[in-house]
């Protein structure tokens, strides 16, 4: 069985302020790393997002850096991105494993990101239109959360409601252990329900 797999990490300023970018990035690494050598047949994508999203290379990501001077983390646009990604692929499980550190404080309009902080219905309605819209598509969103806020935990909860997806509140230092064990566990039991 084949997965494919889009990693979203967010790139706002809040993610270097609290010292999680760096885990993030290299998490990215060692899960591209992992897919490529031990699930060849599986397809990965990364999706880097603040203000807007876009999609990243392998080779971006020891240089990649947040930018101190976009203000926004626009989980809207990065989930339409992941979702197109994942349209190229016909067969097989599709997920989105998202890493964030916040609540998503701008959307596009169009096509230009609103900021706004705190965070509008606007923003919280199109994100969750963008949810919804993956999930009418079999995708998958998992998410790990490196923030645990009242406000935040119930805007997951949202998400994992309307896609199905689970939400995991971690740290930045067992992030990588946390998705590489759940990557490769998750798979082991695709398998067997397959075998």
């Amino acid at each position: 069985t084949q997965t494919a797999t889009v990693l979203m990490v967010d790139l706002s300023w809040s993610m270097a302020l609290r010292g999680s970018f760096q885990a993030a990035k290299k998490v990215a690494l060692a899960l591209h790393d992992l897919v490529t050598s031990q699930y060849p047949a599986d397809s990965f994508y990364i999706v880097g997002f603040a203000a807007y999203a876009r999609e990243l290379k392998p080779h971006d990501l020891p240089l990649l850096q947040c930018d101190e001077y976009v203000l926004g983390t626009n989980m809207q646009h990065a989930l339409l991105l992941a979702q197109k990604l994942l349209a190229r692929h016909d067969a097989g499980t599709k997920q989105i494993i998202m890493i964030s550190d916040g609540e998503p404080t701008a959307h596009l309009e169009n096509g230009q990101a609103s900021f706004a902080y705190p965070t509008t219905p606007q923003t919280i309605r199109a994100t969750l239109s963008a949810v919804r819209h993956c999930s009418r598509h079999n995708i998958a969103i998992n998410t790990f959360m490196l923030d645990e806020s009242p406000y935040l935990k119930a805007f997951m909860d949202r998400i994992a409601r309307i896609n199905g997806g689970r939400v995991f509140y971690t740290s930045p230092e067992q992030l990588g252990e946390y998705i590489l064990v759940d990557y490769v566990q998750h798979r082991r039991r695709r398998l067997a329900r397959r075998a």
